[in-house]
C-alpha cells in the first residue's frame, strides 16, 4: 500500500514574512505625503498665491530685498550734488511710509489666508487622530473581552474588577464631562479667596 504524504498545513507551508521596521515607516511616511500631496491639489489658485507670499515674506531673501529698498531710497536722497526735482520723497518720507503701511496690510491679509487653510488642515488631523484613537480603543477594549472569554473557557480567570472595566467600551462624551467638571473644579479653586487665619 503506498504510502500517502501528508500536505503541510497552510499556515507551515507559506510562514508568514515580517515586514521590517524601516518598510513599515517608508509605508507611513508614503500615506503621509500622499494625504499632504492631495490636499495641496485641492488649493484654489488664491490660496497658491497666498501660500507664495506667506512663504517668500518668511525667507532672508525678503529681508535682503528690504534692506537693498530702503537703503537705496534714503541714499538716493541724502546724496549730495541731485537736484532737488528729482528727490520725489524728501526727509521723513511720507510717501515711503504710505507704500510700506500698505504693504503691511496686504502682507497680513495673506498671511492670515494661508493661516486659516492651515487651520482648516490641522483640524482635519486632528479629527483623523480622534478617529484612530477612537478605533484603537476599541480594538483594545475587543482584545481584552477575547482574552477574558478565553482564560474563562481554559478555567484561568480570576474576578478582576479592573479588567472588567478596561474591557468595556470607552464613551467619549462622559470622558469630555469629566475633564470639564475637572476643570472647573480646578478653576473655581485657584479663584476662591483664601479665608484669612483667624486670630485666638
Amino acid at each position: 500500500m503506498p504510502q500517502q504524504t501528508r500536505r503541510p498545513y497552510p499556515l507551515e507551508a507559506s510562514p508568514p514574512t515580517p515586514e521590517s521596521l524601516a518598510a513599515l515607516t517608508q509605508r507611513n511616511i508614503e500615506l503621509i505625503a500622499q494625504l499632504e500631496a492631495t490636499a495641496a491639489a485641492k488649493r484654489s489658485p488664491a490660496d497658491y498665491i497666498a501660500d507664495a507670499i506667506t512663504h517668500f515674506c518668511g525667507s532672508m531673501a525678503f529681508v535682503y530685498v528690504h534692506v537693498v529698498w530702503f537703503g537705496g531710497w534714503m541714499l538716493w536722497h541724502f546724496l549730495p550734488g541731485l537736484p532737488q526735482a528729482i528727490r520725489f520723497d524728501p526727509y521723513p518720507f511720507q510717501f515711503l511710509t504710505f507704500v510700506v503701511s500698505l504693504e503691511a496690510i496686504f502682507l497680513s491679509t495673506f498671511i492670515l489666508i494661508s493661516q486659516n487653510r492651515q487651520n482648516q488642515l490641522s483640524e482635519l488631523r486632528n479629527h483623523l487622530d480622534l478617529q484612530i484613537n477612537l478605533l484603537s480603543e476599541q480594538e483594545n477594549s475587543k482584545v481584552l473581552a477575547m482574552l477574558e472569554a478565553l482564560l474563562r473557557f481554559h478555567g484561568l480567570v480570576q474576578p478582576d474588577p479592573e479588567v472588567a472595566s478596561l474591557a468595556e467600551a470607552t464613551q467619549p462624551d462622559m470622558l469630555i464631562q469629566q475633564i470639564e467638571q475637572s476643570l472647573e473644579h480646578t478653576k473655581q479653586e485657584g479663584t476662591a479667596p483664601e479665608k484669612p487665619p483667624q486670630t485666638p
